[in-house]
């Protein structure tokens, strides 16, 4: 029996609203802890998982970790990512990659995910992620990275990361998923006559987009990037925590309701939307895309349950 057909244990560090918990829930997993600093997203957790997250990673004692089988971690992306500067390890938070190895350290699960912007692949000409790779290594790690779009596995978003995955045995060998199926827009989108008009963009705002694009996408996305040039697609450019407000526009007339942003991530519409507007943008923003954590998961059990009946 595949191990995803039985019960696997996870503990998901900087959990956020819980993307790796979600995937992992639907293939058998069970959370036996988890650790999130931002309280509106300890909340969000809390009500959908019914387990508290710990706060502050850094005062995190590892023996107070159960053991697992598997650490899941979307540690901190602001530091290697262009809208945060791109400052790595000179941002304190680029650190904190430093508590998850405390932890793989002391704690030994069989098997990691972890994720991070596709710029951090790239950061410092690669040497941050050099870097990292060496850590985990010295640990007894037997790594594997890439890059990969949430486009490439159902969800119609522009969303790449960088995905390290790793296992203390080292005769596992791990390739990454092909792409899993085709995405539809119209499926993530809400009707627009059921739509809060508190989402309707000005007729300021929609009459100047319009005077410089035009789109060739019924639904589409529009974005608007920093320097103010807008384009349009049949998918939405990446959600991002802290972007403006209106930088992204179903057919260029209204912002993304939160559903449809949680829709963008893979998130069931099961998830229980339990802050506000604000919170629940910033949290989707900050997720990891379930579907992509699913399918790598996915060969990650594959290739581990395959190597110990081999044994």
């Amino acid at each position: 029996m595949a191990i995803q057909d039985t019960e696997f244990t996870f503990v998901d560090l900087f959990s956020g609203i819980g993307g790796f918990h979600q995937a992992a829930a639907q293939l058998g997993g069970k959370c036996l802890f988890a650790c999130e600093i931002d309280q509106h997203a300890r909340h969000a957790y809390t009500t959908n998982y019914n387990v508290i997250p710990f706060g502050d990673i850094t005062t995190l004692d590892p023996t107070d970790i159960p053991d697992h089988d598997i650490l899941f971690a979307g540690f901190p992306c602001q530091p290697f990512s262009i809208i945060g500067g791109m400052r790595g390890f000179e941002d304190t938070r680029g650190t904190l990659f430093f508590d998850i190895a405390r932890i793989l350290e002391h704690k030994k699960p069989p098997m990691f995910i972890l994720e991070n912007v596709k710029q951090f692949s790239t950061h410092d000409k690669g040497r941050t992620l050099q870097t990292i790779l060496l850590a985990l290594e010295n640990l007894g790690y037997k790594t594997s990275w890439k890059v990969l779009n949430a486009l490439d596995y159902g969800l119609p978003q522009k969303r790449e990361r960088t995905i390290i995955v790793g296992f203390l045995n080292h005769d596992v060998s791990f390739n990454f998923p092909n792409p899993t199926g085709k995405w539809d827009l119209r499926a993530v989108l809400e009707n627009d006559k059921d739509v809060d008009s508190k989402h309707f963009a000005s007729e300021y705002i929609t009459s100047r987009r319009k005077a410089i694009h035009t789109s060739k996408h019924n639904p589409g996305i529009w974005h608007e990037n920093k320097a103010g040039n807008v384009c349009s697609y049949p998918y939405s450019c990446a959600l991002r925590a802290g972007a403006s407000y209106n930088y992204l526009l179903v057919n260029g007339v209204r912002r993304l309701t939160p559903r449809e942003m949680l829709r963008l991530q893979g998130f069931p519409d099961s998830f229980q939307i339990v802050c506000n507007d604000s919170q629940t943008r910033k949290q989707a923003g900050n997720a990891v895309p379930v579907n992509v954590i699913k399918a790598v998961l996915k060969e990650v059990l594959n290739r581990y349950e395959q190597t110990q009946t081999s044994r």
